[in-house]
């Protein structure tokens, strides 16, 4: 469905001095800095797949979103989208992506949410029968009943939000690129964003690139995922394989008897990292990688010398291992599921 080969986008900078001297030598003698957004990246998205594209902030992203959905030109390299050369034939493209961006809308600010549902219609020369059959299914996921007849600058983000993504996906898109789309959004709305994404994947093999800051929604949503950085993708594949790659891929979380003053056993000591649970003398959490200790050892050592409470076993989130990939480097990474 997206096919990337040696892309590359460089942006020129002018590099200006203070001042009222400054505005005039930068006027009449430019000096430009070339900013390299994405260095050299490859890779391919098959039909109804939902990948993670994540990184820091200036690390490439939106640079390759903005390319790969024919915004921007790219100064070397080769995109097909759906068969399409994206940013040579904007049009062709339009009608087959969707889009929804966390700061942006392509909702009408004043007049209510069906009337912009209405003109999207037009725009994308949906079929009647298609348009109500969306909207109903719509209006039955998202809840958007009540907010149709509201006009956009009146609703809340996060009904703002639902809207938003019915739009992106009201022409039958094939391909769907998301933008932090649920920044902002409270607990219940989230849930209800996701499951949404999840339905359309399911019924229409939608493909969606959902880059974002929540590392749940990559949790949930995601079974592959690409980290960029620095224009570099470090990471292109599973997300289970990532988890089981780093140096901790399981935590135990304990709780003990207050009166008891917690050590890590001898046998456990250079195998474990232990730390204290924030507010909670008596818990803590051992990390560990379980291709070299096995939970069913470490919960018969701990219990033959505490009082366990309670125990719950669980894996670090991915903001953990995105963390520790970037203290790490590109190249521990890139040979992980290969």
């Amino acid at each position: 469905m997206i096919e990337v080969t040696n892309l590359k986008k460089n942006y020129r900078i002018l590099k200006r001095d203070p001042g009222l001297r400054g505005f005039f030598k930068a006027l009449f003698k430019p000096v430009y800095e070339i900013k390299t957004a994405v260095n050299d990246i490859n890779f391919h998205i098959k039909e109804g797949e939902i990948v993670g594209y994540i990184g820091s902030n200036g690390a490439g992203k939106s640079t390759t979103i903005k390319m790969i959905s024919g915004v921007l030109t790219p100064d070397e390299g080769n995109i097909t989208v759906n068969g399409i050369v994206p940013y040579k034939d904007r049009m062709s493209n339009a009608y087959s992506i969707g889009a929804v961006f966390g700061q942006r809308t392509q909702l009408y600010w004043d007049i209510p949410v069906q009337e912009s549902f209405d003109l999207l219609k037009h725009v994308y020369e949906i079929k009647e029968e298609d348009f109500q059959k969306n909207l109903t299914l719509f209006k039955d996921i998202l809840d958007l009943e009540p907010l149709l007849p509201i006009p956009v600058r009146q609703l809340s983000l996060g009904q703002k939000m639902r809207c938003e993504l019915a739009a992106a996906f009201l022409h039958n898109p094939k391909i769907v690129y998301l933008d932090e789309p649920t920044i902002g959004l409270d607990v219940v709305v989230k849930e209800k964003i996701r499951q949404f994404i999840k339905d359309m994947n399911q019924l229409y093999k939608t493909t969606i690139i959902l880059t974002t800051h929540d590392m749940q929604d990559i949790e949930e949503l995601c079974h592959r995922i690409m980290v960029i950085d620095h224009g570099t993708i470090m990471y292109d594949g599973q997300l289970n394989d990532l988890k089981n790659s780093v140096k901790y891929n399981r935590m135990i979380q304990i709780e003990i008897e207050k009166q008891q003053e917690f050590q890590l056993p001898p046998k456990l000591s250079d195998k474990l990292f232990a730390e204290k649970v924030e507010g909670k003398n008596n818990s803590f959490v051992l990390s560990y990688n379980n291709a070299q200790l096995s939970s069913t050892d470490i919960i018969q050592e701990i219990m033959s010398r505490y009082s366990v409470l309670d125990f719950t076993i669980t894996e670090p989130g991915i903001e953990v291992i995105v963390k520790e990939m970037y203290e790490r480097g590109a190249s521990s990474w890139s040979n992980i599921g290969s």
